[in-house]
């Protein structure tokens, strides 16, 4: 399986020690260099910081062999996405974890298959390496914007 990850989903996962669930629910996710730079920003949390400095074995940094397109450049997003996004067409990617509106628009017209950090607690929850509701709770404490409606639908979900 090819998985690919922006650099939010990752970000969220370190920070709600939860990051443990992609290597159990993927086994190895790929990112671009650009993700693997911008978790290494002076302006990322000091936790994600840490975490990416001795990165483990599951996580692989990948350039994508060829340049954005003319719609790529033009859809607004940041390096992280848009290399993921192309790195995700050019492999051929079972699943791309990215979670900005805007790239999750772009990914989704190139056909992408598209989850987010919701999706991806949501399926760690439903193998049993996660209480989603707990998860979520720690994910609420962070900069995570998600609305309440969305919230109270997803613990519905979940029973």
């Amino acid at each position: 399986m090819i998985v690919i990850a922006d650099t939010s989903p990752i970000n969220y996962l370190i920070r709600i020690g939860s990051i443990d669930v992609l290597p159990a629910l993927y086994g190895r996710v790929l990112v671009p260099p650009s993700v693997r730079d911008e978790l290494r920003a002076a302006s990322a949390p000091e936790e994600v910081k840490k975490w990416i400095v001795d990165p483990p074995a599951w996580l692989v940094v990948q350039a994508p062999r060829h340049g954005p397109d003319a719609a790529l450049l033009q859809a607004g997003l940041d390096a992280g996405e848009r290399d993921a996004i192309l790195l995700a067409e050019e492999l051929g990617a079972d699943e791309l974890i990215i979670d900005e509106l805007s790239g999750r628009r772009e990914a989704n017209q190139r056909h992408l298959h598209v989850i987010g950090t919701l999706g991806v607690l949501q399926r760690a929850a439903s193998k049993g390496l996660v209480d989603f509701k707990q998860a979520l709770g720690r994910l609420r404490a962070t900069n995570f914007r998600i609305t309440q409606e969305i919230i109270d639908r997803l613990l519905e979900d979940k029973g």
